[in-house]
């Protein structure tokens, strides 16, 4: 190989590719040095070096020195080639798998290609990555040629190319966008301190600012919401709340709970719960639809967050104390110890830790695990009877469904006979009221001389005096008739 061929190959490959010229270089190297083991043997020992000023070839075989010309000869030029393609498909897919782990987490913005199987294809210039249904948005659909804007979660070697996963659905995407809508948060000033999200519902945004002089929830909704309309826009109208974060923990979870107005906040801090008092109105609100507003803040917060009104929390309390104090070796005021640092339920005190519990009660080893292990024992219960009240529960929903069902089932056959007979022209009898067949009838029956037995019931004489009356060669009326 002419050594100027050999330096305009990897000039080439450099540009056209993207690879550091020393990787070329080094690639070419094994390429050659692969070929040479195949001619002497793999067990050999062959040195082949380029020279990165002139592109010349040397090498050596077993301390022997190799010329270019034996290189060339022993080494076949078909073989060096082939494996020469190789090491540099090799080194542009580690170019490649080093350039997008940069762009781990990064904003990108590609054109679908192809969208099958709820999958996108995405080009994203020099390789195609991939959207996954999994990671889009729920309830939305791309087009070919579509522009689309994702976060890089995932990157792997897969034989010679290199694998990118896209996704729509992490945290990350949010705080990409708010980054480039928002230039304060671009610059610094404002900072993103959490984010909690469940994807094309709901997503809430704790911000804080380095300079007082500037309100962090003002300058991300912007004005008139145009800098937050932009983000809602992109994520397919999910919605955004942006809470003031505080280091404050009471602080933070009522702001994460907006819009609902809280009462007080209890820390239960020996296992991270958050007990919120909220009035009996707020109580639908502080929760959400399906709890996606209270689940929503314990993620921000990063505490568990139980909402409830205070006659829950008093009646919870006192049921706590009694359910306490019936355990053996519990002293009261070790009960209302334990009420007092958030443990409501056997549920609770069956994962408080010995040692803080000898602690509270001034107790031995002994004694703390025989309360635990009641704890233990009451709170299987409670679960075991939790669980048979919800399958009656639900035994009982499924009787309600099934009766419903036949009752719907019973109208539209009902409807289809109605709707049979009125094809056939005839109306439907009503129950309740005479038709008119049975009215003339009635009617009929009833002659000018007699009147119905409801408007003149006959006397004990009416009898008799008819009989004086009405001649004896002649008949009745009636009769005649």
């Amino acid at each position: 190989m002419n050594p100027s061929e050999v330096l305009r190959l990897v000039d080439t490959i450099h540009r056209d590719k993207n690879i550091d010229k020393a990787i070329v270089f080094e690639g070419i190297e094994a390429a050659l040095v692969s070929a040479a083991k195949k001619h002497f043997g793999e067990e050999e020992e062959v040195v082949i070096h380029i020279d990165r000023e002139t592109g010349e070839i040397t090498g050596s075989y077993q301390g022997e020195v190799l010329t270019p010309e034996d290189i060339a000869e022993r080494i076949g030029a078909q073989t060096a080639k082939q494996v020469m393609i190789q090491k540099i498909r090799e080194a542009e897919r580690d170019a490649l798998y080093d350039e997008y782990m940069e762009l781990m987490d990064q904003l990108v913005t590609g054109v679908v290609q192809r969208y099958d199987g709820g999958a996108a294809t995405v080009s994203l210039g020099n390789i195609e990555a991939i959207l996954p249904r999994g990671e889009q948005i729920p309830g939305e659909s791309f087009h070919n040629n579509e522009r689309v804007r994702a976060v890089v979660c995932d990157v792997r070697k897969a034989g010679s190319r290199v694998k990118v996963i896209l996704s729509r659905t992490r945290r990350q995407l949010v705080a990409r966008l708010f980054e480039q809508e928002i230039p304060e948060i671009a610059d610094g000033v404002i900072e993103i301190r959490s984010i909690a999200r469940e994807p094309g519902y709901r997503t809430k945004v704790a911000v804080s600012s380095l300079d007082q002089r500037v309100d962090c929830v003002g300058a991300c909704v912007g004005v008139r919401g145009n800098r937050i309309k932009n983000v809602v826009e992109e994520l397919a109208g999910e919605r955004i709340d942006i809470v003031r974060f505080s280091d404050d923990t009471e602080v933070l979870i009522p702001n994460a709970l907006q819009p609902a107005e809280v009462e007080e906040v209890i820390l239960c801090r020996m296992f991270g719960r958050a007990i919120v008092l909220v009035r009996e109105d707020q109580l639908s609100l502080a929760i959400g639809r399906r709890g996606q507003n209270v689940r929503l803040a314990s993620k921000l917060s990063i505490w568990d967050i139980e909402i409830m009104t205070r006659e829950e929390l008093d009646e919870q309390i006192e049921q706590a104390i009694v359910g306490f104090s019936v355990l053996d070796g519990m002293a009261d005021e070790l009960a209302e110890n334990l009420v007092g640092e958030g443990f409501l339920s056997y549920d609770d005190l069956s994962v408080i830790e010995p040692d803080a519990l000898m602690e509270m009660g001034g107790l031995t080893q002994e004694q703390a695990d025989h309360i635990i292990e009641q704890a233990e024992a009451k709170a299987q219960e409670a679960e075991v009877e939790a669980a048979e009240q919800r399958r009656r529960q639900r035994e009982q929903e499924r009787m309600e469904a099934a009766m419903a069902q036949a009752e719907e089932a019973e109208a539209k056959a009902d409807a289809a006979r109605a709707a049979e007979l009125e094809k056939m022209g005839v109306e439907p009898a009503d129950e309740t009221t005479p038709t008119d067949e049975t009215t003339p009838t009635e009617e009929t029956a009833t002659t000018d001389d007699e009147a119905p037995a409801e408007e003149e019931p006959p006397t004990d004489e009416a009898p008799a005096e008819a009989d004086e009356a009405q001649p004896a060669d002649e008949a009745p009326e009636e009769t005649r008739s």
